[in-house]
């Protein structure tokens, strides 16, 4: 037997394989669609188009950098760089910017998207306990040349906020590099859906921001916030924007439409009147997320324990999935409810 064939193997032994699924009419808390525009299907969109290749070669748009320049001013940014998903961003940024001799600590529930740009880095790098800033320190004290700090504001396994004024704090009298992944929060916290440093005040702290539109925005793409030299060096040494065929015109377009849908804070507002009514009928004891969070965690520990919870919620037409080890520690089963 080869190797990945063992380890698929184990995994179906255990229970805890992943497979794709349908839920066609059902209720939806699966999905991270918060604000509900996902479902706003216009017609000015259904353009058949596509980009013909890389933006250094054929891809690049006028509907591209229109986009980027106003999504720059409207992020608080000094430029952006949309990238085809928030895991080409990712891996993208830590592989590329990063040097040999430089150090990444970062958050030990950070996104997969980070891990792999990290693995493909030449820098070494260290984990911190959970949005422990304790800890934090204790790691970048082992380390030498530049340091990035990676975290999360809204963890997405979790529910759970960064402690973000502390960890830009501590980033600052390190003389590190914080770079937070705002995909959750975009479009629900903040001054206009700016998101938690914008709501926080960090940004003049921030050396980049990774926003993704394929959550509350309901589109898709990416973009890496930062200063004008850090686009520059994206543009030539990140593989994942280099290497691959452009987004079409249109879909530049389309992620500032889906922005600016999203400013008026009635969506907002009505989304966390559901959350609280979410939290006061579950009342209290499994619920671990953040009182604001629209992503709602219900532990329930083992793999059986949680799949049969979501059996029976999608047995009454609730469309839920459980979430397994090894994507949460064993033991640490849960249900993920996504609220919109």
């Amino acid at each position: 037997m080869l190797k990945f064939q063992q380890k698929l193997e184990d995994r179906m032994n255990r229970g805890s394989v992943r497979s794709l699924s349908l839920f066609s009419g059902a209720i939806d808390f699966f999905s991270n669609d918060y604000l509900g525009l996902t479902r706003q299907i216009e017609k000015q969109w259904m353009v058949p188009t596509g980009s013909s290749g890389s933006r250094l070669i054929s891809g690049n748009s006028t509907e591209a950098e229109t986009t980027e320049t106003w999504m720059a001013d409207f992020f608080e940014s000094e430029s952006a760089l949309v990238f085809n998903s928030g895991y080409d961003a990712n891996l993208g940024f830590f592989s590329s910017v990063p040097q040999r001799g430089d150090f990444i600590v970062y958050d030990e529930l950070i996104h997969a998207s980070v891990r792999d740009g990290i693995r493909l880095s030449n820098a070494q790098s260290f984990s911190f306990k959970h949005n422990d800033c304790t800890d934090l320190i204790r790691k970048i004290n082992r380390t030498t040349g530049t340091v990035f700090v990676a975290i999360e504001s809204l963890y997405s396994m979790d529910g759970d906020i960064a402690p973000l004024a502390e960890i830009a704090e501590i980033c600052t009298q390190k003389n590190a590099l914080l770079v937070v992944d705002e995909a959750h929060a975009c479009g629900i916290f903040g001054a206009k859906g700016k998101g938690l440093c914008s709501e926080t005040g960090i940004l003049k702290q921030t050396f980049a921001r990774i926003i993704t539109f394929g959550k509350a925005y309901g589109t898709h793409g990416a973009a890496v916030l930062g200063a004008s030299e850090l686009n520059s060096y994206l543009i030539n040494f990140a593989r994942s924007f280099i290497y691959t065929t452009a987004l079409p015109p249109y879909q530049y377009a389309h992620i500032q439409h889906q922005i600016e849908q999203s400013l008026s804070d009635e969506n907002r507002e009505q989304l966390q009147q559901n959350i609280q009514l979410f939290r006061k009928l579950m009342g209290t004891g499994i619920n671990i997320s953040d009182e604001r969070s629209p992503i709602q965690v219900l532990l329930f520990p083992g793999i059986d324990h949680a799949l049969s919870k979501a059996a029976y919620l999608q047995n009454k037409h609730f469309a839920v999935k459980a979430i397994l080890s090894p994507t949460v520690p064993e033991g640490q089963e849960r249900l993920r409810i996504c609220i919109h």
